[in-house]
């Protein structure tokens, strides 16, 4: 039969068009990715900034899907929302065509499976250069707070001032350490770690210029002062930047190592800048050298992609806004509007809160302030105990930190032992806070017994290895209880986490400034024994706090913690 001869209403019907359809998520997909009824608790790294009490979609920034677009509405019935509207569950699982911003409902960006641009998928190595870079740039940080140590006598020469004026060139720089992170943390939410890190460290070469050619003692200071402010960025946002790109159960391991990073640079300060002084004379090569070195770290992180999940994701959802023309394509944080007020509350007056209505923060705080103090002690300290006892000069007191820096090697090669324990609580059942303070229960009592041994050895008679050793117990106790107690912070915190440890940094720097002002007239006046022993009762008196809460900290929590 030929198509002439078939019967009109029997002609071969036109082609269909194929449907232009786009999947999206459901409800089953997102069960199937981990999402449930009950939203996960919030991640250390969620934003604080614009953040509601309760946001619908705490593992944005850490759960990959298929399509990398999970629609609200989807969301709300798979949360069991009683506000879910009609319309947004008519269209529920509608497919989407995000190439016409059909404009349907709200949907939420969140890394692909396999995405390379999730940190989390990076290689192991990648993610380890990273963690490196991160503790070589706090030890950069806390160096610069150091390197006056090693030439207090030739600020006093300079520019004719007392003791206690040179002193205070260290301990401004570390006040600048409690001002800036209420200002880096916030902008870091907004804005991104990449380009904090840049904005801030390039200031803190560049200041280092007037350091080293400052014609008077306030210039300097005023300097210093400056220098904490745009460097403390380092000390604010590393810690981020390591839990960036590790997941929650390898983050301890990173953590463990990056601990002594904020104790170890202060140490290598007065080795380095005391022999300088000693072979130079020359104040100006402090600032020069801290300068190259700020630089070079500099440019490594400068190197280093954008890390923040939350910023990461924001930029692809403006990418996809502009690409389909489809408005509704946001991340949670963007729902709300950002203002002044907000980013305030957020970044000044919650960390203050906190310190004010929060007895449990205040004790854990309080004690790695003791421990932060005690360190800055021990640069003013030694001058008075090597200088007057042995007559060193700043190149050789300088070598005396050296045995610091062995004990905290000494935490290093136990922190992971610590660590696979934690694992194995992981594995059978919740871990708690508490749980993370068992490095906090060995090494505390280490600190005490350091100062004990110092006080004992410092005699005339008594070789220069007695003292001098006495501080590996020290160096050691000292990275295990920080460690511990930051982890504490973080998990008894999650949820205002960030505000936790901005209170943290600002009473753990107030407290490293204070110190040194005191310490050299302590010595002169108690007396190289009684002024060590002094420090032993204290750190004594102190032990007691991490046994306490391992004991009885969820039982304080529940009575004290508000937030």
């Amino acid at each position: 039969m030929t198509a002439s001869t078939i019967p009109e209403s029997q002609e071969a019907p036109e082609p269909v068009q194929p449907l232009h359809l786009t999947r999206v998520e459901t409800r089953e997909t997102l069960r199937n990715v981990g999402i449930s009824e009950h939203p996960a608790p919030l991640d250390y790294n969620y934003p604080e900034v614009g953040r509601t009490e309760n946001p619908l979609f705490p593992e944005e920034y850490v759960i990959e899907t298929s399509t990398g677009l999970v629609p609200q509405a989807t969301l709300e019935q798979v949360r069991s929302r009683a506000s879910t509207s009609t319309a947004a569950t008519r269209h529920n699982d509608i497919p989407i065509d995000p190439e016409k911003g059909s404009g349907k409902g709200t949907e939420y960006v969140t890394f692909t499976i396999g995405d390379p641009e999730h940190p989390h998928n990076w290689s192991r190595v990648y993610r380890w250069y990273i963690t490196l870079v991160a503790s070589a740039l706090v030890v950069c940080i806390a160096y610069g707070s150091s390197i006056v140590t090693g030439g207090l006598g030739l600020i006093q020469e300079k520019y004719n001032v007392s003791l206690e004026v040179a002193i205070l060139t260290c301990s401004i720089m570390v006040c600048g350490f409690a001002v800036g992170p209420l200002l880096w943390s916030p902008l870091s939410e907004i804005i991104g770690r990449r380009p904090v890190y840049i904005i801030s460290l390039a200031l803190y070469v560049i200041f280092n210029i007037p350091c080293a050619l400052s014609p008077n003692i306030g210039g300097l200071l005023v300097c210093r002062f400056l220098c904490g402010v745009f460097s403390s960025s380092g000390l604010s946002l590393a810690g981020g930047t390591i839990a960036d790109i590790w997941s929650t159960e390898e983050r301890g391991m990173a953590i463990a190592y990056f601990a002594a990073a904020p104790y170890c640079g202060p140490v290598v300060g007065p080795i380095v800048t005391g022999w300088i002084n000693v072979g130079s004379g020359r104040l100006d090569l402090f600032f020069w050298t801290n300068m190259a070195f700020a630089g070079a770290i500099m440019i490594m992180v400068g190197l280093i992609p954008e890390t923040y999940a939350p910023v990461i994701l924001k930029r692809r959802a403006a990418k996809l806004r502009k690409e389909t023309g489809n408005p509704n394509i946001i991340t949670e944080q963007e729902q709300n509007k950002l203002t002044l007020r907000d980013i305030a509350r957020t970044s000044l007056i919650r960390p203050i809160t906190m310190i004010m209505t929060e007895p449990v923060l205040d004790l854990m705080c309080m004690y790695i302030v003791l421990i932060y103090a005690m360190l800055y002690a021990f640069f003013f300290a030694y001058p008075v105990i090597f200088g007057k006892l042995y007559g060193y000069n700043d190149g050789q007191i300088g070598l005396m930190f050296i045995p610091i820096l062995i004990g905290a090697g000494f935490s290093l090669l136990t922190t992971p032992i610590i660590e696979k324990q934690f694992k194995r609580i992981y594995d059978t059942r919740t871990p708690t806070p508490e749980d993370r303070l068992i490095g906090a229960l060995i090494g505390a009592p280490f600190i005490p017994i350091a100062f004990f041994l110092l006080g004992a050895t410092s005699f005339k008679h008594i070789i220069w290895v007695g003292p001098a050793s006495s501080v590996i117990a020290f160096g050691y106790g000292m990275v295990l209880c920080y460690y511990s107690v930051n982890n504490y912070i973080i998990d008894s915190y999650q949820k205002y986490a960030a505000s936790a440890l901005a209170a943290k940094v600002f009473l753990r720097s107030g407290g490293g400034a204070a110190f040194p002002l005191f310490t050299t007239q302590m010595y002169d006046r108690l007396g190289l024994q009684w002024a060590s022993w002094l420090l032993a009762f204290i750190g004594v008196g102190m032990v007691f706090i991490p046994y306490v809460f391992y004991m009885f900290g969820a039982k304080l929590r529940a009575k004290l913690t508000r937030n």
